[in-house]
Formats: C-alpha cells, sequence, structure tokens
C-alpha cells in the first residue's frame, strides 16, 4: 500500500538524505497544499509583550539594545518595541532603540504599540519625528463581546475611536497595524465593521489577536479566511498579521498553521515569553520553517540560543532543562540504548548520521551538539564516549568502577563526580 503513496512525496529537502532513503518523512506527504501562502515575515514581541509578563524585570537599556541585535542578526524583520506611551522610561528606551535603528543603519523595521486614543499615538509620532525612524504603529482596541460588555462600548463607538486613532497617524506618515484584540473570540458582524473602517482609514495591516489563546486550528483557518473574504468584498489589498497567546499550550502550532491559512506576518517573543503563559516562541517558528522548508538554508540559526540566552539574562528568566532547542536537556541523553546508537554513529565519523539517530532537531543546525552523559540509566557506551572525549584511555577497571558508581546515584553523575572516579581508580 504504502510504495503508491512514495512516488506522490515531494523531494526530501535535508541535502544529506536526499532520497529520504534514511528518514520517511510523514509529515512531507500531500504538503503541497499546506505550504505558507508566497513570503512571511516575523514580527518579534519580546521588548513589548514579552515584557508584560508578571515574573520577568524590565531590561536594562543596554540590554535592549543587545537584544535587538540579536533580532538583527537572526533576520527577523520587524520588531515591536514597547507602549512608549505608558511612561517616561518606555519613550525614552523607545526613542533610543528607534535612534540605534536609524544610525547602524539596520534592517529590522520597528513597531510600537499603543491604545486608539490620541494620547498613545503622539508619543510614536514624536518619536519618528526626532529620530527619523518609519515608525509602525500598532494601535489596538478590543473587539470581543465580553469586552465590550465590561467597557460598556458599542460597535459605533468603537469604529469611531479606532478612524481618529488611524487618521492621526496616517496624516504624519505612519504606517498603521489595526489590532483588534480578542479577535478569536469576537463576532463577525463587529469585526467586519472594525475591519471596514479601518481599512478605509488607511490601515496597511489588520492583526487578528488570539488575546486569551482561545484559539484551535480550526479557529485560525476560519478566521483568516473570514478576514479575507471581507478584504476582498472591499478591495482592499491590506497584509494580515497573526498574533498568539499559548494559554491552551497552541501558540505555536496556531501561528504555523496561520502561515499556512494565508497570514503575511507572524508575532513571537523569545522563549514565548509574554503575558500570563506567553506567547509564540518566535525561536521555535524560525526552527520549525526551517525544517519544513519554507526558510532559506542560508539563515544562520546558530546564534538563536545566544539571543535566547540574553533574554533569559536580561529578563531574569530561568530556561527549563526540558525547553527545545536551548534548554540544558534538548541534545543530552544518559540513557544506554540511546546513546549506543549515537556514540556507533559517532564511531562513523558520521556527525549527520549522530546529530539525527535519535533526534528530529540537528543541534549543528542550531549551534550545539549531541552530549552523552552518564547516570542510573546508562551502560558502557556511555562511559567509554564520555572518557573518549576527554583524552582518557576508557579501560575496562575504569569503565566497570564508573558504572558502578552511576547506578549507585539516583541523579546524572557530574563532570567532578566521574573525574573523582577517574583519579581513585588511577591512584
Amino acid at each position: 500500500m504504502w510504495d503508491i503513496l512514495i512516488p506522490c512525496m515531494p523531494p526530501f529537502t535535508d541535502s544529506a538524505d536526499p532520497a529520504g532513503e534514511l528518514i520517511f518523512d510523514w509529515n512531507e506527504l500531500n504538503r503541497g497544499e499546506r505550504k505558507a501562502r508566497g513570503s512571511v515575515t516575523l514580527l518579534d514581541e519580546t521588548l513589548r509583550d514579552g515584557l508584560q509578563n508578571p515574573s520577568v524585570s524590565d531590561p536594562t537599556l543596554d540590554d535592549k539594545l543587545k537584544i535587538l541585535h540579536l533580532m538583527e542578526e537572526l533576520g527577523i524583520e520587524y520588531a515591536c518595541i514597547g507602549l512608549p506611551g505608558s511612561g517616561k522610561r518606555a519613550y525614552e528606551d523607545a526613542l533610543r532603540l528607534c535612534k540605534e535603528v536609524v544610525d547602524c543603519r539596520m534592517n529590522i523595521e520597528i513597531a510600537t504599540a499603543g491604545r486608539t486614543v490620541l494620547s498613545d499615538i503622539t508619543p510614536m509620532i514624536d518619536i519618528s519625528q526626532r529620530t527619523g525612524c518609519r515608525l509602525e504603529v500598532c494601535a489596538f482596541i478590543g473587539s470581543s463581546p465580553i469586552r465590550q460588555y465590561v467597557e460598556q462600548w458599542d460597535v459605533v463607538l468603537m469604529a469611531k475611536r479606532s478612524a481618529e486613532a488611524i487618521d492621526v497617524a496616517v496624516k504624519a506618515g505612519l504606517p498603521v497595524t489595526y489590532v483588534t484584540e480578542d479577535t478569536t473570540r469576537s463576532r463577525p458582524e463587529v469585526l467586519s465593521t472594525l475591519f471596514r473602517a479601518a481599512v478605509d482609514r488607511g490601515a496597511s495591516r489588520l492583526c487578528l489577536s488570539d488575546t486569551v489563546g482561545h484559539a484551535t486550528p480550526q479557529g485560525v483557518s476560519h478566521l483568516i479566511k473570514f478576514t479575507r473574504d471581507v478584504l476582498g468584498s472591499a478591495h482592499a489589498s491590506v497584509g494580515i498579521d497573526w498574533h498568539g497567546h499559548n494559554d491552551r499550550g497552541r501558540a505555536l502550532e496556531n501561528a504555523l498553521w496561520a502561515m499556512q491559512c494565508g497570514a503575511d506576518r507572524v508575532h513571537g517573543t523569545a522563549l514565548g515569553i509574554g503575558e500570563r503563559v506567553g506567547n509564540a516562541p518566535i525561536e521555535l517558528i524560525l526552527f520549525n520553517l526551517r525544517l519544513l522548508g519554507e526558510l532559506a538554508p542560508d539563515r544562520d540559526l546558530t546564534k538563536l540560543a545566544r539571543y535566547c540566552e540574553t533574554v533569559a539574562r536580561a529578563l531574569q528568566w530561568e530556561i527549563p532543562p526540558n525547553y527545545p532547542l536551548i534548554g540544558r536537556d534538548a541534545f543530552r541523553t544518559g540513557t544506554g540504548v540511546h546513546a549506543a546508537a549515537i556514540v556507533k554513529a559517532f564511531q562513523r565519523g558520521d556527525r549527520w548520521l549522530a546529530d539525527r539517530v535519535y533526534s528530529s532537531v540537528p543541534a549543528e543546525m542550531v549551534g550545539r551538539h549531541q552530549e552523552i552523559s552518564i547516570g542510573f540509566m546508562s551502560g558502557a557506551s556511555n562511559v567509554t564516549h564520555w572518557l573518549r572525549q576527554r583524552d582518557i584511555d576508557p579501560t575496562e577497571e575504569l569503565v566497570s568502577a564508573i558504572l558502578q558508581v552511576a547506578k549507585g546515584r539516583t541523579h546524572m553523575l557530574t563532570d567532578e563526580e566521574v573525574l573523582a572516579v577517574v583519579d581513585r581508580v588511577r591512584g
């Protein structure tokens, strides 16, 4: 049965296994119809939504500048750098970051966020005029019935406030992204009214927001199709953004799905840090796009770890050991069977093979490598490999002594613990 399906597969994209002889990729079966439509760009919200997490610290200005430059090095196209209307420090930091972009002739384009009120829009215009940076204005307003009920808003008032805010920014020559908060729980007739009002006033993008992480992939698909239909009936050429939160654990899945459904730009944050449980992790979006063949192979992702570690230090955030790509354990194993297979690949001198025999994520692609540790589930292969990596002769006596210690512990042995055994056996 399956030999009928195999010829229908698109070519395997991994250059070291062009025929798919070692990895049969079920993900690629009939995926052509689900590929992203055209060029999709990313907007990094780390310095805006990321800082709204209640457990982070506001980074120093120097740290924000480092983070911005790392975004540039990763080829991220857009960065939202804060809400300059929220206070003096937010304004001054945004001003300095915009000046850095202009002075360094950076390619990354800058956005700032604010409510659809004049007092939030005016500081953005002022920063743009003072620095010469053409800021993108992300103007937001809640659109769901539950938000309308709490705020006591009606659609007429919402459309009026939206139009007034967009007018001010457009007249100042700034591009506007109109953000409907809680889009994924909003009524279609309300969205249609607000979208049309925004487009009529000159908004260049509409941002669909899964503000409370409510959406499923099916919901993403329905919402984007609805938005495209509204824009089509209005004969408007306007970009569509997707901004998703992770309350149901679906932010990454929804972000990738949004691209396949026709979103032009997707938002994310480093390590998924954001309000409550966070946003779509931008480093995982980037990496999955690479694995899906929708990110140029010359895009250097080896700096993803440095980017995430820099953000974590600046925000005083602890990276979980099991976090994909970046966590301490992402490419580490202490299990005997797994380690034995990796060691056999290393013994062949085949790094490509060693990076994939027990991993779907090539460590080398993100500047890391496969690590073999020694613990209570380890075998002789673990110990032998560990010793050889450090130019220590793995004699039978030494390997046996280390394994005996490892089997009696409830944790992975530290380097110091292994070396202590080495010193004891060597006498």
